[in-house]
C-alpha cells in the first residue's frame, strides 16, 4: 500500500534509518529500499531493552548517534523512529535537527499548493514561523490542543487534509487515512527531496530560526497541575494577550511563553519562542517566575 501510495521523483538518496532498536527495526530497512533509496541501517534490530538509545525522537539527546552518521556518510537525510514508529525525527544533510514545526512548513507548502486556502491545525508548541508560514501559503492557521488522539478527533471533525505535532505525528488525509504512520511521513518527505536538486538543509533554509527553549518538563503532581495552569492564566491575561485552547500561550511583544499540563503524565510542559536572544531570556525569566508562584518547584530550562 505504502509503495502504491508513494513514489519517488528521478533524484536517488542516501537516508540513515535509527530504528532506536523499536519497532521501526522490523521494515523500516526493507521500505526504504523498496522506494529506490540507499538505506544505511542504524540500531535496526528489536531489542525492548533499548541498549543504545531511548527510542524517542523529541529528545535531542536521542539523535546524537544519528547526527554522525548522517555526516560521516554524507547522507542526503537521516530520520529516527519512536518506538511504535508513529513518530519521525529528521536529521538534514548538514546534520542540523528539523524539528516537527519546521517540517510541518514543508508539508505544507506541498499540500496548500494543491488545496488553497485550507484550514490547518497548529498545536500550541508549535513556532511562529509555522504559523507565519500557512498564512503567507494562503492557509487559514487554527490553534489547537496537543494530543495525536485529540488532534486526529478535530480533523476528522472539521474533514481537513493535513496536521502535526512537535513530537513528530504526522496525519495525512490528502492521500491516506488521517492517522499518523511514520514510514508514510517518511516516504512524504523523501518525496519532495527526490524531485528537487535542492539539498533538504537548502529547502528549510528560508524557514526562520528563532531563539527559543527546548520543550522543557516540570514535574506537578495532577491533582495540581490544572490549578496551577488556571493560576498562571489568570494573571496572565492581566497583562498579556493568551492562547488558553490548551494551557497558556502568553503573547509577548517579541515572542510567547506556553506551560500546559500533560495530557498523560503528573508534568507541566513549557517552551518560549522570540525573535531575539535577549526577548528569549525576558520571556524565559517572566514565564518561569509565573510558575514558581503558582507552587511548583524550581526547574531549569531546556
Amino acid at each position: 500500500m505504502l509503495t502504491d501510495k508513494i513514489k519517488l521523483g528521478p533524484r536517488r538518496l542516501k537516508v540513515v534509518a535509527d530504528a532506536g532498536n523499536g519497532g521501526a527495526a522490523l521494515y523500516i530497512e526493507q521500505f526504504l529500499q523498496s522506494l529506490g533509496d540507499e538505506v544505511i541501517p542504524l540500531f535496526c534490530e528489536a531489542d525492548g531493552s533499548f541498549p543504545n538509545h531511548h527510542p524517542d525522537p523529541v529528545r535531542r539527546e536521542n539523535l546524537t548517534q544519528l547526527t554522525e552518521i548522517v555526516q560521516k556518510h554524507n547522507a542526503d537525510v537521516g530520520i529516527a523512529y519512536d518506538g511504535d514508529a508513529d513518530r519521525l525525527g529528521v536529521v538534514d544533510d548538514q546534520g542540523r535537527i528539523i524539528w516537527g514545526d519546521r517540517l510541518m512548513v514543508l508539508f505544507w507548502r506541498e499540500i496548500l499548493a494543491k488545496h488553497p486556502a485550507e484550514t490547518a491545525l497548529v498545536e500550541v508548541k508549535c513556532s511562529q514561523a509555522l504559523v507565519d508560514e500557512i498564512t503567507r501559503l494562503g492557509g487559514k492557521p487554527v490553534f489547537c490542543k496537543t494530543g495525536h488522539s485529540l488532534i486526529k478527533a478535530k480533523m476528522n471533525e472539521l474533514k481537513l487534509l493535513f496536521a502535526g505535532e512537535m513530537s513528530g505525528h504526522m496525519f495525512f488525509a490528502d492521500e491516506l487515512y488521517g492517522f499518523d504512520d511514520a514510514f508514510y511521513a517518511t516516504g512524504r518527505l523523501l518525496r519532495i527531496v527526490s524531485n528537487t536538486e535542492r539539498k533538504l538543509s537548502e529547502l528549510v533554509s528560508d524557514i526562520p530560526i528563532y531563539h527559543s527553549t527546548d520543550e522543557t518538563r516540570i514535574d506537578c503532581p495532577d491533582n495540581r497541575k490544572f490549578k496551577v495552569i488556571e493560576e498562571i492564566r489568570k494573571g496572565a491575561l492581566k497583562e498579556y494577550p493568551a492562547i488558553t485552547i490548551d494551557g497558556v500561550r502568553i503573547i509577548y511583544p517579541e515572542g510567547w511563553g506556553l506551560v500546559r499540563a500533560s495530557n498523560t503524565q503528573p508534568v507541566l510542559v513549557a517552551r518560549c519562542e522570540s525573535t531575539s536572544s535577549e526577548g528569549l531570556e525576558f520571556i524565559a525569566r517572566d514565564l518561569k517566575e509565573r510558575i514558581l508562584r503558582a507552587g511548583v518547584m524550581d526547574f531549569t530550562w531546556e
